[in-house]
């Protein structure tokens, strides 16, 4: 039935004419801007994949929505901004994600709320385990040749619930209800790696010393001769991954929580930097390493404490490490710990970005499902946004990017904002300047049309992202080093 294109309102405060607004009986979408990611995806394979290892315990003869079907609705609604199974009520209806879930315009609707809700909770622990087996193939798979070196960063995240979601408890030191996921990302290609979700109240190493065992032994099968390097804030400073780590003959850098004797080993750094600070008024940043064995370890190992001194007062801060030169290298140590802050913006991209926290099934492993889901939209961006990167080159001179600091870092980085805004794009950033975009679909018998106004301003970024997943090969590799 066609709609009607009377008037619905009228605006006066234009003087010359009057505004109506009508309604059009065209099929519209407001996220075009997703057919060029779901292009990419059918290059690389990854919700394919994804949905593969889902067991699926209904009749296929009685089937009308596929899990891939699925799994492509929630991935691409994550992107969009719409992390709810709510969402989809509507969104079942829309032309773009139909052609994403592999669905002509005018065939039926996608899968309702209740649909995907039964979805999510028919996931069991078999499909989990193959998940995590999917995103290490992945990460494996996107590299073109092997890498020399990798760096992985462990975070636990807190996930704030707000029902009677299984296993939320509440954390005193985060003062709310939560659950508390593990991830793991690449420094170099911030991927996710692995995700695991732990009850609210778990300590945040619980499993840790599990994945990376996992992972580090998967990464040596495909590449024997990488060398492995981990970092972890204080909650992942405990012996039980210091011995993994030394069992698996990767080099570690984990945050160390003070205690009074690792304050006393480090007093006269403090009071030599306090001392520099009244003479010079300079804030000042010194460094000091010494080998420490707690109580609990079975050797020493090296600790490396900064202290500061400045005008909002004094910092002390201890890691612990295994690194090869670190004794003679104790700042570049420290600071190489202190870039681990990176992975700290993948989990907010994570998290606020694309709605992690939106783990709102009841059933435990519901949720869980719900965070490979998340974690997959993360990756599938991720991979993009490196691949179409475009950023300005480094300023004259010997100094390479990742060196520039102070007011040459912050410059190159507002230079990149205004070429790449897309390279380093935040989600939010990627909705505004390319996802969500208003088209009209048409369907012939010929072809599909979407057609998009030709005075979208970011139109450029369309044609710019279109051109490279259209004209990529099929495979999945995406990062060369």
């Amino acid at each position: 039935m066609l709609l009607s294109s009377a008037s619905l309102f009228e605006f006066d405060f234009f003087e010359p004419l009057p505004i109506q607004i009508e309604v059009s009986d065209a099929p519209l979408t407001s996220d075009a801007g997703l057919l060029p990611l779901r292009q990419f995806d059918e290059r690389i394979g990854l919700t394919k994949q994804f949905a593969a290892v889902l067991d699926d315990p209904r009749d296929p003869d009685l089937t009308e929505h596929t899990f891939l079907e699925m799994v492509r609705s929630r991935i691409f609604g994550i992107l969009a901004g719409y992390e709810d199974q709510n969402d989809h009520d509507t969104l079942r209806t829309d032309p773009v994600f139909k052609l994403i879930a592999d669905r002509s315009p005018e065939e039926d609707d996608l899968a309702s709320q209740p649909t995907l809700s039964r979805f999510e909770n028919q996931i069991n622990i078999p499909s989990l385990k193959r998940l995590r087996v999917v995103f290490v193939d992945q990460f494996i798979a996107s590299f073109a040749q092997p890498p020399l070196s990798l760096t992985f960063d462990l975070d636990a995240v807190d996930d704030p619930t707000h029902g009677s979601q299984q296993l939320t408890l509440f954390h005193a030191f985060y003062e709310q209800y939560q659950y508390l996921p593990l991830v793991i990302t690449s420094a170099e290609t911030e991927q996710v790696v692995m995700v695991s979700l732990r009850h609210g109240t778990a300590a945040a190493s619980l499993g840790a010393d599990d994945d990376l065992e996992y992972l580090v032994k998967r990464l040596r099968t495909a590449w024997p001769n990488v060398r492995i390097h981990v970092r972890g804030d204080g909650g992942f400073g405990n012996p039980t991954m210091y011995e993994v780590s030394e069992r698996l003959e990767i080099t570690y850098t984990y945050g160390l929580s003070t205690n009074a004797v690792l304050q006393r080993a480090s007093e006269e750094l403090l009071a030599e930097a306090v001392r520099l600070w009244d003479e010079t008024h300079e804030p000042q940043r010194l460094f000091a390493g010494f080998w420490y064995r707690a109580g609990s370890w079975p050797v020493s190992r090296l600790v490396v404490v900064k202290a500061e001194a400045n005008a909002q007062g004094t910092n002390r801060r201890f890691v612990v490490t295994n690194r090869a030169g670190a004794p003679r290298y104790l700042e570049a140590t420290y600071d190489e710990y202190v870039m681990r802050g990176e992975s700290e913006n993948r989990n907010k991209e994570l998290k606020c970005g694309l709605g992690m926290d939106r783990l709102s099934d009841h059933r435990f492993m519901a949720n869980y499902f719900r965070l490979y889901l998340h974690a997959a939209a993360m990756n599938l961006l991720v991979r993009l946004r490196q691949e179409i990167a475009d950023p300005p080159p480094a300023p004259e001179g010997d100094v390479p990017v990742a060196a520039l600091v102070g007011a040459a870092r912050k410059d190159y980085q507002n230079a990149r904002r205004v070429q790449d805004p897309l390279g380093k794009g935040q989600p939010a950033t990627w909705r505004l300047l390319l996802i969500k975009v208003a088209a009209t679909v048409i369907v012939s018998c010929r072809r599909i049309v979407v057609r998009l106004s030709g005075s979208w301003p970011h139109r450029n970024f369309f044609e710019h992202i279109s051109q490279h997943v259209s004209s990529r090969p099929a495979g999945p590799a995406c990062w060369t080093g």
